[in-house]
């Protein structure tokens, strides 16, 4: 909105007193006054010989202090706009509108913890692929491991022992039940395993914040791993415990 300048306002406010005056038949000091006094040019040097707008004088009164138009379809120029109010100076003051500072398109990019397949992913499954390729290499050159006769029910060996990744059952038979060894104990820790998820639903990564996960698993490996390892070390004839410093070593690859 541009601001009405002071000498305007001033005129404007001259007119008008004059104006209430000849309504009123007499000046604020009690003096007459004519129609030609009114109707004179100001001596204000700085106001000009121009005639001022209605509008513009309309403009410079606030909207408080006008008075209410009888038509409802006239609206004077000071009410006009969404939004009107007496400013500080006696101006109306209309808000268009409010824009946060800052660029319109954000430039940064949002960090995040994905990454993408290649080349992250494949390249350590390659690296662990040919790590394994490795050791399964030189642990055949180094391991002698033949392949035994057909297998003869006349000559069943002793001890007679699973492949080493079933030791574990095998030796959980030799304390317990078939069912129990077999069925219950198996599927308690198959039933745990898969529940582990949805028991501990941190999405942490670091250990210390993941002591539930890390925990269930070790026990299961750890659980399994010392049968697997009585069951080939410490198993003798008929099955038998033994030492194996003493009794030797009954274990076939």
């Amino acid at each position: 909105m541009v601001e009405i300048p002071e000498h305007l306002r001033k005129r404007a406010e001259a007119a008008r007193a004059k104006a209430e005056a000849v309504k009123g038949g007499s000046t604020a000091d009690g003096t007459e006054e004519t129609k030609a006094d009114i109707d004179a040019p100001s001596e204000n040097p700085s106001s000009g010989d121009e005639k001022i707008p209605a509008h513009l004088l309309d403009r410079g009164v606030p909207a408080s202090k006008q008075p209410p138009t009888k038509d409802p379809s006239i609206i004077p120029p000071s009410q006009t706009g969404p939004q009107a109010g007496e400013g500080p100076d006696g101006h109306n003051q209309r808000l268009l509108t409010v824009v946060k500072a800052g660029s319109i398109q954000d430039v940064k990019t949002t960090p995040t913890d994905k990454v993408h397949v290649w080349p992250h992913l494949l390249i350590a499954e390659f690296l662990a692929a040919l790590a394994i390729t490795l050791f399964t290499t030189l642990f055949s050159i180094v391991v002698n491991a033949p392949l035994l006769e057909l297998a003869d029910f006349n000559r069943t060996p002793n001890p007679s022992k699973a492949p080493w990744y079933f030791l574990g059952l095998q030796e959980l038979l030799t304390m317990f039940h078939p069912m129990v060894a077999g069925v219950t104990i198996p599927g308690m820790g198959i039933f745990l395993l898969i529940m582990a998820p949805f028991i501990d639903k941190n999405p942490s990564n670091k250990p210390e914040h993941r002591k539930f996960a890390i925990s269930l698993m070790t026990v299961h490996l750890m659980f399994w791993a010392v049968l697997v390892m009585i069951g080939s070390f410490f198993r003798g004839p008929g099955f038998n415990f033994v030492f194996p410093w003493e009794g030797g070593l009954f274990f076939e690859l």
